[in-house]
């Protein structure tokens, strides 16, 4: 069996790379330093890669993704990854968002307390030999109003440390309604312009998007109280660097602590910010304790393995609404989804407009919409040239104007859990039907209302002829001519038609399918399709 091979393209605690490294299945490649010409070349030889903020994955590096399924991010920031290009290829995008919470709010937290208290100029002061206990006069946290710009992880953690300091916290956040965090001693503001005037000190922990991208300008700041102190140890490019500056040159903030840059290194104009005597600075720092960096490359580690042996998605980035991880019967039921989209798609070929995914019982139902990607995956596969997954399948279903819809029906009037595909193409409508047998194999209940039960695998013939006599035999001796054997038969009548659905040993040469075609009528149709092998769950 071929190995499953991983790319580490920054370094890595020795502890993540030795869970990769002890299993049997992986084969692991350290190359760090790589330039984007460098790793452009060689990651297309790799299912997955491991990286940290070093490694850039550009779309240039992505242009020819080869084998690559999985992008797995020590750390929380992606910024570094062009996640559009990467979902269109159908690569998973994943981080680890909980494994360096503490030390990010740790140091938010020492930087502040530096910040107020003037602890780095005392010290370099002292150092020369001075003794400046005047000059060095700071200000005390307790009684201050801490405003908080993102309530995730980091942000919650940062929120839950100042209240032990007395603080008042106020945050926002678009994505936090209702109950106010930390059993209410977070009051919240119901917009940025409400807070910002009411803070002493403001901290930020938003990731870095097109709508948090100088969050923090000159507008805004312009609202806020004189003498106020700021933060930023999420992502550089979240406070308006140009406007922090003027702000602090002109006295109307008090000091900042960066810990992110908008380039890093900083370099020409970006060092006036950190020459500046009112601020505290540090070389992105947030993640970077000991034990957040073991702890990011073991979760980095672990969630690779999970996705490239199991399938399982955690922590995705460019995928969402699907569960973390899934039950052998939920693996059955996508083989099954799968199936039965790619059964269909030879009958699909004028063009897909519109696709209803059906699932009736609970046990379907849960994992509907999962079910409808994989469905469309199976459907559109055979259409495509690149590689298409639950990762990409919406963004090329949308770009085709393809809509997916789902309908879920918690009850089922047999009591069976089904799975029924409904695919309007421009000549009309098909459908076929699926569901899980007792012994968990998946079973084709009916294709465009010809009813059956027969285990879609392996190398397929669907034939649609007129109903009469003879018609079987006229298959059987037209491919034993064209040596191919027939392993198994499923037929099914209905107004005058019939429907075969014929497995056979080996995929069926055009030359037999045109063979076929030339009895028409009472040929009508011959479609091939070759699924995998059937395995028990």
């Amino acid at each position: 069996m071929e190995k499953i091979r991983v790319l580490a393209a920054d370094k890595l605690a020795q502890e993540g790379l030795a869970l990769l490294q002890a299993d049997e299945q992986i084969q692991v490649d350290v190359k760090v330093g790589l330039s984007e010409e460098q790793l452009a070349e060689v990651v297309g030889q790799y299912d997955g890669l491991v990286i940290r903020s070093g490694a850039k994955v550009t779309a240039k590096v992505l242009a020819n993704p080869g084998r690559l399924k999985a992008i797995a991010r020590a750390g929380v920031g992606v910024d570094n990854v062009d996640i559009a290009v990467a979902t269109a290829a159908g690569i998973l995008v994943m981080n680890t968002p909980d494994a360096n919470t503490l030390s990010t709010a740790e140091l938010t937290l020492a930087l502040m307390l530096s910040m107020l208290r003037q602890i780095p100029g005392a010290c370099a002061s002292l150092k020369k030999g001075e003794w400046e206990r005047t000059k060095y006069t700071g200000r005390q946290v307790a009684g201050k109003t801490l405003g908080v710009l993102g309530l995730g992880r980091v942000g919650t953690a940062v929120a839950q440390r100042a209240l032990a300091m007395k603080m008042n916290v106020i945050g926002f956040d678009p994505f936090v309604t209702g109950t106010a965090p930390l059993e209410g001693r977070v009051r919240l503001a119901s917009s940025l312009a409400e807070m910002l005037p009411e803070v002493d000190v403001l901290t930020v922990h938003t990731p870095l998007t097109d709508q948090t991208r100088a969050i923090i300008g000159k507008k805004e700041l312009a609202t806020m109280k004189d003498g106020v102190y700021i933060l930023n140890v999420a992502r550089g490019g979240i406070i308006d660097e140009d406007a922090l500056y003027e702000a602090l040159k002109s006295g109307k903030l008090a000091g900042a602590a960066v810990d992110v840059f908008e380039e890093e290194p900083p370099k020409d104009k970006d060092r006036r910010l950190i020459e500046l005597d009112n601020v505290v600075c540090t070389p992105h720092l947030g993640a970077s304790t000991i034990e957040a960096q073991k702890a990011v490359s073991i979760e980095a580690a672990q969630i690779m393995l999970d996705y490239l042996k199991k399938g399982e998605i955690h922590s995705a980035v460019n995928v969402a609404g699907l569960p973390a991880s899934l039950s052998p019967r939920d693996r059955a039921y996508i083989d099954l989804a799968e199936r039965m989209g790619t059964l269909l798609s030879p009958l699909c070929s004028g063009g897909v407009e519109e696709v209803t995914v059906s699932t009736q019982g609970a046990g379907a139902t849960e994992i509907g919409p999962m079910l409808g990607r994989y469905l469309l995956v199976g459907l559109l596969q055979p259409f495509f040239d690149i590689r298409l997954n639950l990762i990409n399948i919406p963004e090329i279903a949308q770009e085709r104007g393809i809509m997916l819809r789902n309908v879920a029906t918690r009850s089922s009037a047999d009591n069976q859990d089904k799975v029924t595909l409904i695919v309007k193409t421009p000549s009309g409508y098909h459908e076929i039907e699926g569901v899980l047998g007792q012994n968990g194999l998946p079973r084709i209940l009916g294709i465009d209302s010809y009813r059956m039960d027969m285990i879609p695998g392996g190398p397929m013939l669907l034939i649609l002829n007129d109903d009469q006599p003879g018609v079987i035999g006229l298959v059987g001796t037209t491919l034993g001519q064209q040596c191919v054997n027939i392993a198994d038969m499923t037929l099914s009548r209905q107004n005058k038609h019939a429907l075969m659905v014929l497995k056979i040993d080996e995929p069926a040469p055009q030359s037999a399918i045109d063979a076929l075609m030339k009895h028409s009528p009472p040929i009508q149709m011959v479609k091939a399709v070759t699924l995998a092998p059937v395995k028990n769950i």
